[in-house]
């Protein structure tokens, strides 16, 4: 696969992201990614773990400091991102390279773990990219956001300005992975917290603070988490924000006709 596969402005808007966008909100962010990991993960140990699009190893440093894994490794579009990533003091990282977007520069089964977190969403190829995973990994942790919804079609300008060519709900993404050779092992709904709300409202939009919001914030979360535990699955992943799952390759792939 060509290089060329990934345009040069696609490379330089991530580059760009990396310089202007504050390590705080993504080290908060990058925050409930990793608990995420950790929570559809639990019970299960690995050695080499490979973050796919690792940004800049916001989730990595997080997961390192909780010794969820041996080692680590890290693929990243930008040059940016990469030179971050080892900046940070990862604790047993043991490499970070830049790759093309698709082709993973590793043997077949080279890894325990792939996690590839809110990088679908912005892959224009994404079943090539699920295909290298599947070759790699012997399982992965994917996570999307929850774009879809009724009426996304006119929001194409809001969700473009994240870079979102994709959107998912969590049918549509276990349908996307067991066409692809996955078995779904866990997984996990969540919506987006209130610290998180609040952190984007009061300090990224420059809101100004109050009392009433930070209830409204709250009292939003708390219904929509109640609502989900009654109504069930159904229900939950109608609220939610976010979507995860732990997945492993099955031994053959699914015949396309």
């Amino acid at each position: 696969m060509q290089e060329s596969i990934i345009g040069g402005n696609y490379k330089t808007a991530y580059d760009q992201f990396y310089q202007k966008h504050d390590e705080a909100w993504r080290m908060l962010s990058a925050k409930y990614k990793a608990q995420h990991i950790i929570e559809v993960c639990r019970g299960l140990t690995f050695t080499k773990v490979l973050e796919v699009g690792a940004g800049d190893g916001s989730i990595l440093k997080i997961l390192s400091d909780n010794n969820f894994a041996a080692e680590y490794h890290a693929v990243e579009i930008s040059g940016s991102g990469v030179e971050y990533i080892q900046s940070r003091g990862i604790k047993d990282l043991k490499s970070a390279q830049v790759f093309d977007g698709y082709k993973l520069p590793f043997e077949d089964n080279s890894f325990d773990l792939i996690i590839l977190s809110h990088v679908l969403e912005h892959v224009e190829h994404e079943r090539l990219l699920l295909r290298e995973l599947r070759r790699v990994g012997k399982q992965c942790v994917i996570e999307v956001p929850r774009d879809y919804k009724t009426g996304v079609d006119v929001r194409i300008k809001h969700f473009l300005a994240y870079g979102h060519i994709n959107v998912y709900t969590p049918t549509s993404l276990r349908y996307l992975l067991r066409t692809e050779g996955f078995e779904i092992e866990n997984d996990l709904t969540s919506m987006i917290e209130p610290e998180v709300t609040r952190f984007n409202a009061y300090i990224n939009q420059k809101k100004n603070k109050s009392f009433v919001k930070d209830l409204k914030i709250a009292a939003e979360f708390t219904v929509k988490q109640s609502l989900g535990k009654i109504f069930g699955k159904k229900v939950t992943e109608q609220f939610a924000n976010a979507y995860t799952v732990l997945c492993k390759k099955t031994n053959q792939q699914p015949e396309l006709f």
